[in-house]
């Protein structure tokens, strides 16, 4: 071989990306899996999310390795998983929601931290910009906050004479007392009286509801690692205060919730699959750009509606993209 046929060889692989180099040394790429509440909630998500990087060439136990934690809803857990993959050097981290990004951000500044879904990433200070993330941190909003006067005004078409509004959501959440406040200023302007329920753990809930004793004729959920945790109890306990809910995802609504209307989840996480992929093949998530959602869902439920003895009017029904029956 020549000269400088070698030198090219050499140059080339310095160039080769992580996940290239990585397999030459004989150890696949690692992702770093956190779930904010459990994997059988969450198993949607893991599918589309592995399904693309399949699709992108990233098979699952041969060409790479995804380590999965879950927080079961407990916020202590964020920290602790956030830990633990630095331990264990992964590659890159995907999770979703503001406080599981904060806590992989404060682990690390090196590894690469994807979020699949959060709300407003520049107000929470997750990212500089949306266009120039900066740092190691990039991924996709869900646009919570925007969304939150478009639940309530559907809301008011299937709830004759919504008066009332019962807003919960975990407030130690900064996405999370973000949204509660554009439910609460949207309310205001649809001349609703709102009534607050702040919940910070899973054992709040219950005592949340028995302080409402029928002061609300509908509730807006926040979604949040503790309400992802708890979907059915609080369907259970809505349906028997004979509560209609609106929810920011559609897997609520297949817990027993009423409605969703927000960014399809399933599709932010497998989008975010492309944000690993490029990852891995050596992009850095300062130069690439968080994404808005792009497919949103109206789901409703006609059970839960059969079960709180509401109809749901027909101009609902024609715009929604799916209806449980």
């Amino acid at each position: 071989m020549r000269r400088r046929d070698f030198i090219k060889i050499v140059g080339s692989a310095a160039a080769w990306p992580l996940a290239a180099r990585a397999q030459q040394a004989g150890k696949v790429p690692t992702i770093g899996f956190l779930g904010q509440s459990t994997r059988s909630a969450g198993s949607e998500w893991v599918f589309a999310f592995v399904q693309r990087l399949r699709e992108l060439g990233w098979i699952e136990g041969r060409t790479i390795a995804i380590e999965y934690r879950w927080s079961e809803g407990r916020e202590e857990r964020f920290a602790e998983v956030a830990a633990e993959f630095v331990r264990l050097k992964v590659d890159v981290i995907l999770t979703s929601g503001t406080l599981p990004v904060m806590a992989a951000k404060q682990a690390t500044s090196v590894i690469p931290i994807v979020f699949a879904t959060a709300g407003d990433p520049v107000e929470n200070h997750l990212v500089t910009s949306l266009a120039r993330p900066g740092g190691n941190v990039t991924g996709l909003s869900v646009q919570t906050v925007e969304l939150a006067g478009k639940r309530i005004e559907i809301l008011r078409e299937v709830v004759p004479g919504l008066r009332r509004l019962a807003v919960m959501g975990n407030v130690s959440n900064p996405a999370t007392a973000l949204e509660m406040s554009e439910a609460q200023a949207a309310a205001s302007k649809f001349g609703l009286e709102v009534v607050t329920l702040e919940i910070r753990r899973s054992h709040d809930i219950l005592p949340a509801f028995a302080a409402l004793d029928g002061r609300s004729d509908a509730l807006y959920l926040c979604v949040d690692a503790v309400a992802n945790a708890n979907q059915i109890p609080i369907n259970i306990l809505a349906v028997g205060a004979r509560l209609p809910t609106m929810h920011g995802s559609r897997d609520y609504v297949e817990a027993g919730g009423l409605m969703s209307f927000g960014a399809n989840f399933p599709d932010q996480f497998r989008r975010s699959g492309d944000y690993v992929d490029k990852i891995l093949r050596g992009a850095k998530p300062a130069d690439l750009p968080v994404e808005q959602p792009t497919k949103f869902d109206l789901i409703v439920n006609l059970i839960t509606a059969k079960a709180l003895g509401l109809t749901v009017p027909p101009s609902v029904l024609s715009r929604a993209d799916e209806v449980i029956e």
